[in-house]
């Protein structure tokens, strides 16, 4: 990585948080997925800082070096815009450009429609706007998917958390190949199923290989950093999962409020996200949970992990997004 890169801590919101950060000129938010680190984002740095922008990624609260409250009711969708939006004044700004991968994404998603003064664009990788909770509750997927469905099987504390635990090395390694473009299972993909009596690391079998995008180093580097909060090493993260039903009750109020700012949406069309489908086809069309929709960009071939995946394409389309909504890219 750029040695330019500058790493430290920030208190936001009652939380300590662990932030990247490099360049200088209007603000972008860089928020990650699960189960990753402001690492995820590493590629993006270099184009968008050359483009004249200040670029944040923040380790999210529970994850990697931030850290992790041990009261699971801590980790609703309102503490974690809370968090961004903090963190933005924190920074000394006024606004920023909130992207979102994954996990990430819901909390861009709902920072925009919260707070479109502090948001003044989003753009969300993988996981769309399925406002206003963020995410389908249990209630509705355990019926469409059964218990075996991931986010219903993350549900059970201690479980999940202690398989992926016990080697993290490997869990990285078989997560981050599991749910790629380049395995062969995804080109149909379908939603993510645990087996009856098997762990979630059991549906991802060892890779003989990586894929070219991924490095051991890169999985390295994830592996140490969570490896610091120990056998809670991703509870912080699960988490995030164990608040899905609470955070559609908390944010009820705002049903049928959209994303009123410019917006971006882009996702693989190997990713696993494009196999669920809202009940009954009650899904809100993207067009009207954020009428400034730039795309949907969807990328051939690519899995999950979006940026990491398709680089040049991801930073290609955010770097197009910036010149469109600032006019044209400051430098």
């Amino acid at each position: 990585m750029d040695s330019s890169l500058i790493h430290r801590f920030v208190d936001v919101n009652g939380v300590r948080l662990h932030i990247a950060e490099q360049g200088q000129g209007p603000l972008v938010l860089l928020l990650h997925g699960w189960p990753e680190s402001w690492y995820s984002w590493r590629h993006q740095f270099a184009p968008l800082v050359a483009a004249g922008y200040r670029v944040v990624a923040p380790d999210q609260r529970g994850y990697a070096r931030s850290e992790q409250p041990p009261d699971v009711t801590s980790y609703t969708l309102l503490h974690l815009v809370g968090d961004m939006i903090a963190l933005i004044e924190e920074l000394g700004e006024e606004q920023a450009v909130v992207v979102g991968h994954d996990w990430g994404a819901p909390v861009a998603w709902t920072a925009a429609m919260l707070r479109p003064d502090k948001v003044r664009a989003v753009a969300g990788l993988s996981v769309p706007p399925i406002l206003p909770g963020g995410m389908i509750p249990p209630s509705i997927t355990r019926t469409q998917y059964g218990e075996g469905f991931y986010q219903i099987y993350f549900q059970q504390p201690g479980v999940v958390d202690a398989e992926l635990a016990k080697d993290i090395p490997d869990s990285f390694r078989r997560i981050l190949v599991g749910a790629s473009g380049d395995n062969p299972r995804n080109r149909q993909p379908g939603p993510l199923v645990v087996p009856e009596g098997l762990g979630l690391l059991d549906t991802m079998p060892q890779s003989p290989a990586l894929p070219a995008w991924l490095t051991e180093e890169d999985i390295q580097a994830y592996a140490e950093d969570f490896a610091l909060h120990g056998e809670q090493a991703f509870t912080g993260a699960f988490n995030w999962y164990r608040n899905i039903e609470r955070n559609n009750e908390l944010l009820a109020p705002f049903r049928g409020r959209g994303i009123d700012v410019p917006a971006l949406y882009m996702v693989g069309d190997r990713d696993m996200v494009t196999a669920l489908r809202a009940p009954g086809g009650s899904a809100v069309p993207l067009s009207e949970a954020a009428p400034q929709l730039h795309g949907p960009v969807v990328l051939s071939g690519c899995g999950h992990w979006t940026q990491q995946e398709r680089p040049a394409e991801v930073n290609a389309a955010l770097l197009d997004f910036l010149a469109r909504i600032d006019g044209s890219a400051p430098r």
